[in-house]
Formats: C-alpha cells, sequence, structure tokens
C-alpha cells in the first residue's frame, strides 16, 4: 500500500491520460463514457490521499525518472496545490454522470467518443498543471488542456461555437507565447526551470539583472492572465461559455480559470514574491484597480444580458475579480480570501452551469424569456440554481459569503473603507442580475418553452443538487475551505502581512 501511495503524484496525471488514449480507440460514445467514468470517479480518491499526507506530513516531492530536481522534473505537491487537485478531480467527477444525457442531446454520436477523449485529455493538462513542479512543463500541461478544450467547444451544435473556439484559440496562443517567454527570461537569469529552484535564486537574479527579472514577471502575468480571462483579457470567455456544450461549460468554468489563477499566485507569491515586496511597488495597485473594473464592469454587462449562458459568463469574468483583488491586497487574509474564491466560484459555477443545462436538456434554450415559470415545471433543478446563484451575491450562509468575509477582512488590514464599500456595492449588482433571473423563473406565468419541462433524470439531478448542497455546506462548516485556504496562504506568504 505504502509503494502505491507514493506513485500517487504521476498516477493523478497518468490515469487520465491513459484513459484519453484508450477513449480514443473506442468507436462509439458508450465504452469511451465508461472509461471517462471510471476514470473521473477514480481521480478525488487518488487527489483526496494526496490531501491528506499533505496536511498530514507535509510537501510530497516526486522526481520523475529518477532524476532529482533540479536537472529532472519534480511532481510537487503542497497543502495549496493539494487542493487545487481536489476541487479539480472532485468537480470532473461530479460533472461525469451528468455527462451521459447531456452529450447524447447536444453532440451526434459519431462524435461523443472524441469528445470524451479530449474531455480526458483536458483533465489531465489541467491536473497536471496544479501537480508539477516544473515551470516548462506547466506550459506543456497548459498546452495540453487548451488545445483539448478548443476541440471540446467547437463540438458545440451552434456554428458560432467554431467561432468562439477559433477566438480563444488565439488569444490562448497569445497567452501561451508570453507565458513560455517569461520562462524563457527565467531560464535564462537563474539557469533552472524548477520553480521551487528558481524561487531560491531569484533574490540574487533580481540584484544582478533586473531588467530582465522584471520583464519575466511581466510576461508571466500577461499570459496566464489570459488564460484566465482576467480583465481586461477576457473576451473570449463569454462566448466559448455560452456556445460549447453545456457540459464544456459546466467543466470549464469550474476548473480551466481555476487552474490558471493557481498558476498565477504560485509564481506571484511562490517566486517573485521571494525577491520583492508587491506591496512597495504600484504592482498591486493596479492589479487591485483591474479586479475593480472586472468586478463593477463585467457585473454591470451581465445585467443587461438574456442569454443565461452569456450572463454567467460575464458573472466569472466579474467573480474572478474578486479573486485577483484577494491577490493584490498581498496580504494574510487577502489571499486566504482569494484562494477560498477560486474553490468556492467553482462549487458555486459548477451548480449553474450544470441546472442550466438540465433546463437546455428539457427546453433546448437558455434564454431568459423562455424561462419564465419554469421553476414550477423544475422545482428541483431552480433550487439548486437559485441557491448557488445567491451564493454569488455573499449571501450568509453560502460559500460566497466566507469569501467576501475573508476581502473585507483583507480590506480592513490594508485600512481601505473605500475598498470594503466596493466589494459589498459589486455584490449589490450581483444582486440584480441574479433577482432579475430569479423573478423570471419563480414569479411569472409558465411560458410556452417551459409548459412541458420536467426536472431532469437522476443521473443530471444528483451531481446539481450535490454542488447546491455544497454552496451551503462549506458556506457553514469552513474546515475544508477557508481553514486549508488559510494554510495555503500563510505557507505561500508567512505570517508577517
Amino acid at each position: 500500500m505504502s509503494a502505491l501511495l507514493a506513485q500517487l503524484p504521476a498516477l493523478q496525471v497518468v490515469v487520465p491520460l491513459l484513459g484519453a488514449v484508450l477513449a480514443a480507440f473506442c468507436r462509439s460514445g458508450r465504452p469511451a463514457y465508461v472509461v471517462a467514468l471510471l476514470v473521473s470517479l477514480a481521480m478525488p480518491v487518488v487527489s483526496g490521499f494526496l490531501l491528506w499526507q499533505t496536511l498530514a506530513g507535509g510537501v510530497i516531492s516526486y522526481h520523475l525518472g529518477g532524476w532529482k530536481p533540479p536537472w529532472g522534473i519534480e511532481y510537487r505537491i503542497d497543502v495549496f496545490n493539494a487542493l487545487v487537485l481536489m476541487v479539480v478531480s472532485a468537480v470532473g467527477a461530479l460533472i461525469m454522470p451528468f455527462a451521459w444525457r447531456s452529450v447524447a442531446a447536444e453532440i451526434d454520436e459519431d462524435k461523443q467518443a472524441w469528445f470524451y477523449c479530449m474531455y480526458l485529455l483536458c483533465l489531465t493538462g489541467l491536473l497536471g498543471i496544479a501537480a508539477t513542479g516544473d515551470a516548462f512543463n506547466a506550459f506543456v500541461f497548459l498546452e495540453v488542456s487548451s488545445l483539448s478544450a478548443y476541440v471540446l467547444i467547437a463540438l458545440g451544435r451552434d456554428r458560432r461555437a467554431l467561432l468562439a473556439a477559433f477566438q480563444y484559440l488565439i488569444m490562448g496562443t497569445i497567452g501561451a507565447t508570453f507565458y513560455v517567454i517569461g520562462i524563457g527570461l527565467l531560464y535564462v537569469i537563474t539557469g533552472s526551470l524548477n520553480i521551487a529552484d528558481i524561487a531560491s535564486r531569484m533574490p540574487g537574479a533580481f540584484v544582478v539583472q533586473p531588467h530582465a527579472a522584471f520583464a519575466a514577471l511581466a510576461f508571466v502575468a500577461v499570459g496566464l492572465g489570459l488564460k484566465l480571462a482576467i480583465f481586461p483579457l477576457h473576451v473570449w470567455l463569454p462566448n466559448a461559455y455560452a456556445y460549447a456544450p453545456s457540459v464544456v461549460t459546466a467543466f470549464l468554468a469550474a476548473t480551466s480559470t481555476k487552474v490558471a489563477i493557481y498558476l498565477l499566485i504560485r509564481f506571484a507569491y511562490g517566486v517573485f514574491g521571494e525577491a520583492i515586496d508587491f506591496r512597495t511597488l504600484p504592482i498591486d495597485q493596479f492589479v487591485m484597480v483591474l479586479s475593480l473594473a472586472a468586478m463593477f464592469l463585467a457585473a454591470f454587462v451581465a445585467i443587461f444580458e438574456t442569454n443565461v449562458k452569456r450572463m454567467l459568463a460575464y458573472s466569472s469574468v466579474s467573480q474572478i475579480g474578486y479573486i485577483t483583488l484577494g491577490i493584490g491586497m498581498a496580504n494574510k487574509a487577502g489571499l486566504t480570501g482569494a484562494i477560498v474564491h477560486l474553490v468556492n466560484h467553482a462549487i458555486m459555477k459548477g451548480a449553474l452551469f450544470l441546472a442550466l443545462g438540465a433546463v437546455v436538456f428539457r427546453i433546448d434554450s437558455a434564454r431568459l424569456e423562455n424561462l419564465a415559470g419554469i421553476g414550477r415545471r423544475m422545482p428541483l433543478t431552480m433550487t439548486a440554481f437559485t441557491i448557488a446563484a445567491f451564493g454569488l451575491v455573499g449571501t450568509p450562509g453560502t460559500v460566497g459569503f466566507i469569501s467576501k468575509w475573508y476581502l473585507v477582512i483583507g480590506a480592513l488590514d490594508e485600512g481601505s473603507l473605500l475598498l470594503v464599500f466596493l466589494i459589498v456595492a459589486s455584490s449589490l449588482l450581483s444582486l440584480v442580475y441574479v433577482g432579475r433571473v430569479t423573478e423570471v423563473i419563480w414569479f411569472r406565468d409558465t411560458g410556452p418553452a417551459a409548459a412541458k419541462a420536467t426536472d431532469p433524470p437522476l443521473s443530471m439531478l444528483v451531481p446539481t443538487l450535490l454542488l447546491a448542497a455544497a454552496v451551503v455546506y462549506f458556506g457553514i462548516d469552513t474546515t475544508w475551505t477557508a481553514g486549508i485556504a488559510g494554510q495555503a496562504a500563510t505557507l505561500l506568504i508567512g505570517d508577517t502581512r
């Protein structure tokens, strides 16, 4: 058993990769789905053991091929990326039972095996980004996840899905180019690609070659900013979410941007933060200004959207603003709020997009006018949707409240009452678009589109309800979210800020 536990970091990546190869050889959707389901259900078990090991015994260092770091590739698992691995794998495990009927309804039979292959490749890439301790290896996994995501989005029935995938491809390629240039600069000034080794050499690099070091910071930040859809680099996201198949939207919204945020935090605090104090530079102020712009402008656009998928996409841009705001605060409470919102937003958006996917499954539409009165026809699904939606607002008793509580504490630690006011004010904007949808689905007369709708089959309903229940449960018991996020923040920033 101990020998198997020692191989878990590699199994976290190798198992879905082999599953993707196996799914590629399947000629129909059914056997490919079985492969994807079994792999998806196995991944939370692996990540759960990794999280348990890091909480009990500290950092896990796994040397690939027997080559010791920094010469060989290292998978380095600490409490921070173990939490991210748990989020990604748990979301994948919950989404896959939902996928069977949803994919059958939205994707042609001859493309379904290809879909499950691409899904497993995307899962491989996301888990690899979180697990690896090598900066260039992270780039490889970033491209694996991105290339498969382009295909997944393009499989949408609407022809605009092809345009959305192409836009994402262009922006993603630019982002990857910026990132790899930044990594190249880091290699030139430190002579290493191992993230922990780079971090140990950065103080000297900033003294000897400060211009190159700052250029590397800029390239990495912009490259990852494009991947995580930070404002104003978010232009690819609304169409990608709106026109992708429902399962793809739920999976990417809950995982893809979160892994990019993880990598940004890892570099900002785990690499560059070893050499510079961001509070002595205008970087933190710049990040907070962009974050506030995202929180308000994206929420304002969401208010006027008539396609609920696009509304939730703009909501994601706004919610990412909260995460980057916490990163920009550069104090322990703010960073804790950023990390816990990374987790909480994955839960909320997973629930919202699965509920909306069930609506699309029943009425073949996500337009707001077609949802009139659907709450009376799909009560369980719409209850889950409503709970998760009010989590976005930060309603007490939901996970969104926990995130914003820590962000408010971080703002108070900065001595900024204005920042506290802006966090609350932006939440009120979220209430407007959430209230708009809620009014339509619960308080209007049932429209013709929703008249024959019913709650979806249990395979779709149960994952949606479980995520909605998690919105409430982790809004009350924060041990496994805020508690671990606090430990991760301490690991990255220390107890002094």
